[in-house]
């Protein structure tokens, strides 16, 4: 077995001989064996363990048995106690997902704080085969077929070429001792029924299930990198990124057949599910405005693109400016808001070489009422645009400029006893605009 460890560390180029590895250890015979072989190895390692409060007196006696593991081993013990439930319900997680947040978060502090290379889990054979069918039950894509990875970033899984039943074996020809997690016999979560109930009926059927299953994911792992090449080729020609968001070009995404795959390895890892990329496909030659949401983005069909931004990011951002306003008093030579910046200045008309940037304005001076203000755009502002003689509303100054919703939602004024001056960025008022008259320039621009 050992052989066949060191086989598969090589094989799947996990780590370096000379690096040092953060083993997690739950007590159990997964991560007891996995210990066990990096020690006949000669491997440098440390020990990592989680207290996760959720079996009493049993979770106090796991922590106990690893402190005793890690003597054994002359490893560095690491361990931590979390207040898991308490966790869950203020984030609102299930405890599965509160538990694996808590304890890769603080893995990846030990690993950075004390110079590991790489973190070990004791994922198995079989926790690869129930983790495809967790992924095709909850519907991930391609991408959830390849079962667990060998490698990922900075975690590694140095067991998954050994079956539970050959970990079994193992720990019993090296009499090892190792702590019963009594959770694992319960049907309470998915991989335990997929584990319990699911895979024992799948034998019935076919008593080489677990070796079918693992051939189909090498197939998939393959099959994987050979679509993840074309999406990825797709995904640069197709879409853009600005300061507020992500752009898909609807026209080139119209090129391609089928549309939904594309759209669909896309936009999943932003959150948005197999039925609202259906939707959104059906969208494409729509009119424009509609909007799609998942958890942490907001899709906007637009004219020429679909406009995704991060809602989260957004709502961070926007409330420290919603109904907010900033005056600029008469000798104010500068203003910064979060995502606005502004220079002002005064010049005489013969010193001053206009400048004529959609980022600078130009003002009659003299035509202005101090303090100004510097505000968000709301319905029902209108102005005089430039070189027009009529009012009109901003709304529809919008529309003949083809703005897209994000873009109006990061528009600034700059007002004058309310009365626009400057729809920052875009066209500056006809009243507040120079002439032959004009003795004094007040110059604003955004940097």
């Amino acid at each position: 077995m050992l052989h066949l460890f060191n086989t598969f560390i090589k094989k799947e180029n996990l780590f370096k001989s000379t690096d040092k590895i953060l083993l997690t250890v739950s007590g159990g015979i997964d991560s007891v064996s996995m210990c066990e072989l990096f020690f006949k190895a000669g491997f440098k390692f440390g020990i990592a363990h989680c207290n996760f409060q959720l079996r009493g007196a049993e979770s106090d006696v796991d922590e106990s048995f690893v402190e005793e593991l890690a003597e054994k081993y002359n490893a560095q013990l690491h361990s931590v106690t979390f207040e898991t439930s308490s966790y869950s319900k203020k984030n609102k997680l299930s405890i599965q997902q509160a538990a694996r947040e808590l304890r890769y978060n603080w893995f990846e502090e030990i690993r950075s704080q004390y110079k590991y290379n790489f973190i070990a889990t004791a994922h198995h054979r079989d926790d690869s085969i129930e983790t495809f069918f967790i992924n095709l039950i909850r519907g991930t894509g391609i991408s959830g077929l390849h079962g667990i990875l060998p490698k990922q970033g900075m975690i590694i899984r140095p067991l998954l070429f050994m079956s539970k039943d050959e970990i079994l074996a193992f720990s019993k020809n090296n009499k090892l001792k190792h702590r019963e997690d009594s959770s694992n016999a319960s049907d309470k979560y998915l991989r335990n029924k997929i584990r319990l109930q699911l895979i024992p009926l799948l034998k019935e059927l076919n008593p080489k299930i677990n070796q079918t299953i693992i051939d189909e994911i090498k197939r998939f792992s393959n099959v994987e990198k050979i679509y993840k090449k074309e999406i990825s080729a797709k995904q640069k020609k197709i879409v853009s990124e600005d300061l507020h968001s992500s752009r898909i070009s609807i026209k080139e995404l119209n090129r391609l057949n089928p549309v939904e795959p594309y759209l669909f390895e896309f936009l999943h890892p932003l959150g948005f599910n197999a039925s609202t990329i259906e939707e959104i496909v059906f969208s494409l030659n729509e009119q424009s405005g509609k909007q799609f949401f998942s958890s942490t983005h907001r899709l906007i069909k637009d004219r020429e693109h679909l406009i995704v931004e991060d809602i989260i990011k957004k709502k961070i951002n926007s409330s420290a400016h919603k109904n907010k306003s900033y005056p600029v008093k008469k000798n104010q030579k500068s203003l910064k808001a979060a995502d606005l910046k502004m220079s002002f200045s005064l010049k005489k008309t013969q010193e001053h070489l206009l400048k004529t940037s959609l980022n600078c304005a130009n003002i009659d001076y003299d035509k202005l009422i101090f303090p100004l203000e510097i505000r968000k755009w709301k319905k029902g502002d209108s102005f005089y645009p430039l070189g027009m003689k009529g009012k009109k509303k901003l709304s529809d100054f919008f529309i003949d400029k083809k703005l897209s919703l994000i873009q109006k939602e990061t528009i600034w004024l700059l007002t004058s006893e309310n009365k626009i001056v400057w729809i920052i960025g875009l066209r500056i008022d006809e009243r507040f605009k120079i002439t032959d008259k004009t003795t004094k320039i007040y110059f604003a621009e955004r940097l």
